[in-house]
């Protein structure tokens, strides 16, 4: 072997270990990037689940199963109001129907049968898992994300297709937001394992895949109206799994294990002196008077809370 071979493999060696040095860099700097993307959105929820979370809506799912059961009550009863004066119709809307914004929600995602309501309970104890999981303010963001994103797909249709249109048949429904709340819960639990129709064991990862499959041929053989239909009404879903794609995905035990150490953490222990409430101008607890009732002014600067004497007499704090 001469010295210009030997030379050679040397050169490559060296070569070879700064370019594997350089990517495992890049790499490690694409991923801080990643991280650093989901902590500022992580921290923008944070932030704002200080200032609304009081008006989260609880068991939130429990009032979309309820939305779902008027609505079959009209499939059956008064089906021609249902979709011709409730649906999420654009033309109307702008010629004063606006309580189609809301109405909408009404229309069942599927056509009754026995597999449906299966599948309606299927989704009501995955919402509830995840309201759990999430707490109440995030659940609540990311379905009403879901639906406001499909509100404003309805009308980015309606003016790409230039107006003084009706699209009929309900195109945009509920069902995709139904769907990305079981995308979202394989996602936290992806080794869960349910029993499908109470019969096949299957974990929720290959469910998710099954479904992924099923919606991306919809997406495909769809015209563009099913198919922003689809990708508005699954927005809160990307935007959820491209935001904490890199997070730790907890078992429920973990996740009953802190639910209990938060709960047992914010209840103040016996003759602690500790309180949860306290009156921002007579000092009073919940330990002065059980009966006493506590609220936070939204006119406030800061969160000031006062008891039920004072909450409309007191004068507003301005910072500035």
């Amino acid at each position: 072997m001469t010295k210009d071979t030997i030379k050679f493999i040397i050169d490559s060696a060296l070569t070879g270990r700064r370019d594997r040095a350089f990517l495992s860099r890049e790499s490690l700097q694409n991923t801080r990037c990643g991280k650093e993307d989901e902590r500022t959105f992580m921290n923008f929820l944070n932030k704002m689940e200080r200032k609304f979370g009081r008006y989260a809506i609880h068991n939130l799912s429990t009032y979309i199963i309820g939305a779902y059961v008027i609505g079959y009550f009209l499939y059956f009863l008064a089906p021609g109001v249902l979709y011709n004066y409730l649906s999420l119709e654009p033309y109307y809307i702008l010629r004063g129907q606006i309580w189609r914004l809301i109405t909408w929600v009404l229309i069942p995602p599927e056509s009754p049968g026995i597999f449906t309501i299966i599948m309606l309970m299927l989704y009501y104890s995955l919402g509830n898992s995840l309201e759990q999981t999430w707490g109440a303010f995030r659940y609540n963001a990311y379905i009403f994300s879901g639906i406001i994103s499909t509100i404003i797909g309805a009308f980015i249709l309606y003016a790409v297709m230039g107006g003084n249109i009706v699209f009929g048949q309900a195109l945009f429904s509920t069902y995709y937001i139904n769907m990305s709340i079981f995308l979202a819960f394989a996602v936290m639990y992806p080794d869960m394992q349910v029993m499908l129709y109470f019969i096949i064991p299957i974990k929720m990862k290959w469910m998710a895949i099954v479904y992924a499959i099923l919606t991306l041929y919809e997406f495909i053989v769809s015209g563009w109206a099913g198919r922003v239909a689809i990708f508005m009404s699954l927005l809160n879903f990307i935007i959820f799994f491209f935001s904490t794609r890199n997070f730790k995905r907890y078992s429920p035990h973990e996740i009953h294990r802190r639910q209990q150490f938060k709960s047992q953490m914010r209840q103040p222990r016996p003759g602690s002196g500790i309180t949860k409430h306290k009156c921002a101008i007579c000092g009073r607890t919940e330990l002065d008077d059980p009966n006493l009732e506590f609220r936070f002014c939204s006119k406030c600067d800061g969160n000031y809370e006062y008891c039920q004497d004072h909450l409309f007499t007191h004068k507003h704090i301005k910072k500035g």
